[in-house]
């Protein structure tokens, strides 16, 4: 494989984009610095088919980053290959508002493999290669200049061991005929709602234990400022307030800006500043939380209460058996929340009452939860048996 030396011009750019345009595939990575910012701070982009492979520095004076762009966000007839490429195709749509399309993570059909829920990347090198990578640059300051040759190296050999592993894998996929169980979490990664941060809907992440109207038309109001003041400043939200003094502030609001040292997690200054008096506005002009915005409470159905959490430990045991004979990760099937949900009687809307996931899990389940499917001990081993039916094999 042909490694290119740092492209830092727009030609040379130009040109490496155009040949890959010309491939099935192109491996993605990213370095960038997040620990003092709102939004990463891009600091590398690693690029590689099996032909050839580079690393382009962004912060290059006058480079033009547009041919790259279009071909990891508009060229559709490119698979682009991640590993754990949330933030990478994060800094990608803050750049387009687009993200790479069509796209496949390597961590998550490892999933599928049965390789474990978030193999990391060394893992994953020395599971499919047998290579033990160097991880002495890890914690690299990207964002300084120049990077030496020990600092380039590092980053593109995450590109150029990632297009031998994805052929691979993809080989092993079709043997086990899993390839089209990827599909829909291939498509939930690159949605670019996922990425899009709306700061109406932050609230939403912050934990919180109360369901009162007022005290969530407070949390919303804000979540949503401290998200705005977050952007503008280029800082992380938390630098701002911490989720749980939000949340504080949300059941208990100060009666005035003098108040404000009071609350945990806030200075003295807060007492006078700017920041204070713009918080206190928003506080003061907070209303409750419209009943259509209001979180859904999980209804008690059979499962509900108490009794939910006991028939939602029996569906984990279920999915612990299926996803071990099976050999594919457990999360891969079904996230925690939906079997809560399955367990207190819900039915619509659930990912494991369709396709593939209902085939291989959610049948069961649905069986377990109404009364058609039980666990029972013979000689010293659990076994699943049909209510009134004959016993499944163990």
């Amino acid at each position: 494989m042909q490694i290119h030396p740092l492209i830092t011009d727009s030609k040379r750019l130009a040109e490496l984009c155009a040949r890959l345009a010309q491939s099935p595939f192109v491996a993605v990575d990213t370095e960038f610095m997040r620990e003092n910012t709102y939004y990463p701070d891009l600091c590398l982009i690693q690029l590689a088919d099996t032909n050839e492979a580079a690393a382009i520095d962004p912060k290059a004076e006058g480079l033009d980053m547009t041919p790259m762009l279009d071909l990891l966000c508009n060229n559709e007839d490119v698979l682009k290959v991640f590993h754990a490429g949330g933030q990478d195709i994060e800094i990608f749509f803050n750049l387009t508002g687009k993200t790479p399309h069509p796209m496949f993570d390597t961590q998550i059909a490892a999933m599928a493999l049965g390789q474990g829920e978030q193999i990391g990347y060394s893992n994953l090198v020395d599971l499919w290669m047998g290579i033990q990578l160097d991880k002495g640059a890890r914690f690299t300051d990207w964002s300084r200049r120049p990077l030496d040759k020990r600092q380039i190296d590092y980053a593109i050999a995450d590109v150029t061991h990632l297009s031998v592993i994805f052929p691979k894998m993809l080989e092993k996929l079709k043997i086990t005929g899993r390839g089209l169980w990827l599909n829909d979490e291939m498509e939930r990664i690159s949605d670019a709602e996922n990425y899009r941060n709306d700061p109406d809907k932050a609230w939403m992440r912050i934990k919180v234990q109360s369901r009162k109207p007022d005290v969530l038309g407070r949390l919303k109001a804000m979540a949503a400022w401290r998200e705005k003041e977050a952007q503008r400043k280029n800082i992380p939200r938390g630098r701002i307030m911490k989720d749980e003094t939000l949340a504080d502030i949300a059941s208990h609001p100060p009666k005035s800006q003098a108040d404000l040292p009071k609350v945990r997690g806030l200075s003295p200054a807060w007492r006078d500043n700017e920041i204070g008096a713009r918080l206190m506005a928003v506080i003061e002009g907070a209303g409750p939380l419209s009943k259509d915005d209001l979180p859904e409470r999980h209804r008690n159905g059979a499962g509900g209460g108490k009794e939910g959490s006991l028939v939602a430990d029996l569906l984990k045991l279920l999915l612990k058996i299926r996803s071990r004979e099976i050999n594919v990760a457990p999360r891969l099937i079904v996230r925690t929340e939906e079997l809560e949900r399955l367990a207190a009687g819900e039915r619509d809307g659930l990912e494991l009452l369709t396709g593939w996931r209902y085939e291989q899990f959610g049948h069961d389940a649905l069986d377990l939860v109404e009364g058609r499917l039980a666990f029972a001990v013979v000689n010293g081993k659990l076994k699943m048996t049909r209510t009134h039916e004959e016993d499944l094999a163990p």
